[in-house]
């Protein structure tokens, strides 16, 4: 009975991240399209550059807290109440800092084509005002971990599809009147306060004015871990455009921007269902190692049928995508996208290896080896640069995907999962999805027509790899496919 019990809580909360992430892909899709139609990409560059340091102080205001809670077993009102009036205060005084740090941010980009095009105050004005969005934010990271912990995926959804329409139409309005990257940045502080009132209303907790700090020293030994890491893993997911905005033009800054964000669109459709799911879930069968390698490795399956035809058919389609979409004068970003894909491909993967190690309360292996990714990635990229932003991409997509592999062997050490069986888990789906890919290539290429062959591309590589997984038996495809039929029949 528990075992059902969790399987069809866990199935529920896959079927509503799913719903979620491709609502929030398809808002994204929309708004994108817009906003690359009416800006520039020295538009979006100038955005690109603050963004590292909007997810750090991000960080910092959320501390670790969030998956702490999802690890307790019990979790009081004082516990929430402790991470909420520590997110608010730390906030308070990271945007002091960044607020007086704003013009050396500047500094650190200056070089002409900053002058010439927008000129350097401009940059500090537009950093203080992003940084608006963290202080806005803390006041509603207890109640996000709330529905976190208790799995309510389906407010979450809500959330956030909510969150993306509004601040989607205050964004185009502000960017059709000629706001350029001010309205990038409104746009991201109306999804944040709207977010923040949400999560007040759907998860029904409230703060109280009586509070201790005593619960976060219980949290602080595994959270604290997890701040350093997520620190870290900003750093290595925006190192590139800290790198191209100091020795590259906003334009370019703009481009790397535009091809990322498609990226990050497509693997976060599948990282969303990944990270809303997994951790509590591996969590709550922590002690049972085996029942825990069972669903493990069903979740890896499930993830890789999914992920690898995702991204490997953003990668086949980003041409003609970029050009129907936001128009040519993009089309240098497509190229961009096609390597970035091959590696958001492998980005879920690496998603749920970290929360099997963080429900595991391995913090410490998630920190060190997410340092040691990002010093790696930080050296390579520093290296790369001078031979241009397609060689700092192709290694920066090729270290992520052999990081893989050191994820794995924590893993292995904690759950005893063996290498034949991460293969036979992993190998089967992205070989077809390649083939499928190379196969729809190949049978397309004739077509000139740049709509046909992109809906094209799309029905035949779905159908190929469809039939493939029905031809080789797939039990992930079958199950899919019954589980989907029996909520049609109820």
């Amino acid at each position: 009975m528990a075992d059902q019990s969790l399987k069809e809580k866990t199935a529920k909360g896959f079927i509503w991240a799913a719903f979620n992430n491709g609502a929030q892909q398809v808002l994204n899709l929309v708004i994108g399209i817009f906003l690359g139609r009416l800006l520039s990409p020295a538009d979006y560059g100038m955005a690109g550059l603050l963004q590292i340091f909007t997810l750090i102080a991000s960080t910092l205001q959320e501390s670790g807290f969030t998956a702490a809670l999802a690890n307790r077993k019990e979790v009081r009102h004082e516990d929430y109440n402790a991470v909420f009036w520590f997110s608010i205060g730390i906030s308070i005084i990271i945007y002091i800092i960044l607020f007086f740090l704003a013009p050396y941010i500047t500094i650190f980009y200056e070089k002409s084509e900053l002058n010439d095009i927008n000129g350097l105050s401009d940059l500090t004005r537009l950093a203080r005002y992003t940084f608006l969005g963290f202080l806005i934010a803390s006041i509603g990271i207890a109640h996000r971990a709330y529905l976190f912990r208790t799995l309510q995926v389906k407010k979450h959804a809500i959330v956030s599809i909510v969150g993306l329409t509004l601040s989607g139409i205050t964004g185009i309005t502000m960017a059709y009147y000629g706001y350029a990257y001010w309205g990038i940045a409104t746009q991201g502080l109306v999804f944040v306060a709207s977010n923040t009132v949400m999560f007040w209303w759907m998860s029904g907790w409230r703060p109280t004015f009586s509070f201790s700090f005593s619960p976060l020293k219980e949290m602080f030994g595994f959270s604290s871990k997890l701040l350093v890491t997520n620190i870290v893993q900003n750093i290595n997911n925006n190192i590139l455009t800290v790198i191209l905005g100091r020795f590259f033009s906003p334009h370019e800054v703009g481009l790397f921007n535009q091809a990322n964000k498609w990226n990050s669109m497509g693997f976060s459709t599948v990282n969303g269902m990944v990270s809303g799911v997994a951790q509590p879930v591996l969590h709550h069968v922590v002690d049972d190692r085996e029942r825990q390698k069972r669903v493990f490795r069903k979740m890896l399956r499930f993830t890789a049928f999914v992920s690898f035809p995702c991204l490997f058919g953003l990668s086949l389609v980003a041409k003609d995508l970029i050009v129907i979409t936001i128009t040519d004068k993009w089309i240098e970003s497509a190229e961009l996208l096609q390597l970035l894909c091959i590696g958001g491909a492998f980005i879920p993967l690496q998603t749920l290896f970290t929360n099997l190690i963080i429900s595991k309360g391995r913090s410490d292996v998630f920190l060190y080896c997410t340092t040691a990714l990002g010093v790696i990635q930080i050296c390579t990229a520093l290296c790369c640069y001078p031979y241009g932003v397609k060689s700092m991409i192709f290694a920066y997509v090729c270290i992520n995907v052999v990081w893989l592999m050191v994820w794995y062997f924590f893993a292995r050490k904690e759950i005893s999962l063996k290498l034949h069986e991460t293969i036979k888990d992993i190998l089967p789906f992205a070989t077809i999805a390649g083939i499928s890919m190379i196969a729809t290539a190949a049978v397309t290429f004739p077509i000139t027509n740049i709509w046909l062959r992109f809906m094209a591309k799309i029905i035949t590589a779905v159908v190929f790899y469809l039939t493939a997984m029905w031809l080789t038996g797939s039990s992930t495809f079958k199950e899919s496919m019954e589980y989907i039929l029996k909520r049609r029949t109820r």
